[in-house]
């Protein structure tokens, strides 16, 4: 009697847990798709219902705001990838060394460089204008690329270095045994695993330079190389009574996060879980 009495009682708790979690998935999915609604109805079902999907769908909408804000988002994509991709080779690499090498002044050097987190990056903003300035780099892709690609540097090279300093040192050492040279080492060894706090760095760092607003407004006049964020604010500004291609605007910019998202949260989770058990 007392087994089945505490049965029950553990099954009322795992439907009151359910029952916390669906309303906290619905909490965190709900405003998304609701901003899908609203991309696909006029002003008028806008007014009179604008939470829940109505009929006719207006997917003219998206195509007025892709006329619009299809050039920011190619713009960000392609900043995002070549940043984020570069961001983390670099960092990889120097980790590597960190991790692997003995070499005179190396703590120091490490330190140094993980100092650079504790600088808020405002106080950097006037030297690193001046600085692109004077290479002529304002209105490149390059005056948005390399500085993302810079600051992805410290953390980057404290994550990946922890994690490569647990890897087993047998698999390094057989490796050397057989001839493998240091590059061929890191590539067929350290880095397949680490693929998955990689991976977490690579969401991370493509989701810092989607989402930044300040440096891509100072830097960049050419209306032809804005990211996003300046799409989002001129489509704003011309379509502010027009809901439906307003939202369509907004959901248009989501995509490609969700998609990146969807195929690499396995890696994401892993990475997380790896990074912390590291250490």
């Amino acid at each position: 009697m007392a087994k089945q009495s505490l049965k029950y009682r553990i099954q009322k708790m795992d439907i009151g847990i359910n029952i916390i979690l669906f309303i906290l998935v619905l909490l965190t999915f709900y405003p998304f798709m609701a901003m899908l609604f609203m991309s696909l109805k006029d002003n008028p079902q806008f007014i009179h219902a604008r939470w829940v999907p109505t009929l006719p769908l207006h997917f003219e909408n998206y195509a007025y705001a892709w006329k619009a804000v299809g050039q920011f988002v190619l713009n960000s994509i392609f900043v995002s990838s070549v940043s984020a991709i570069g961001g983390v080779f670099f960092a990889a690499l120097s980790a590597y060394v960190f991790a692997r090498f003995q070499f005179p002044g190396k703590t120091v050097l490490y330190m140094l460089i993980i100092s650079l987190m504790m600088i808020p990056g405002v106080l950097t903003l006037v030297p690193q204008f001046l600085l692109v300035r004077d290479l002529k780099l304002l209105d490149t892709y390059w005056v948005l690329i390399l500085p993302y690609l810079a600051g992805a540097q410290p953390f980057g090279i404290m994550l990946l270095r922890t994690f490569f300093e647990g890897l087993p040192h047998e698999l390094f050492e057989s490796a050397r045994l057989d001839g493998a040279n240091e590059l061929s080492v890191m590539r067929n060894i350290a880095i397949p695993l680490s693929m998955p706090i990689i991976g977490t760095l690579m969401i991370m760092n493509v989701t810092g330079t989607w989402n930044d607003v300040l440096w891509p407004s100072v830097t960049i006049s050419n209306v032809k190389l804005k990211t996003i964020v300046f799409g989002l604010w001129s489509f704003q500004s011309q379509y502010y009574s027009s809901w439906g291609p307003l939202n369509a605007a907004y959901t248009i910019s989501a995509i490609p996060l969700i998609i990146m998202f969807a195929f690499t949260s396995r890696l994401f989770v892993q990475g997380l879980t790896s990074g912390a058990l590291k250490v």
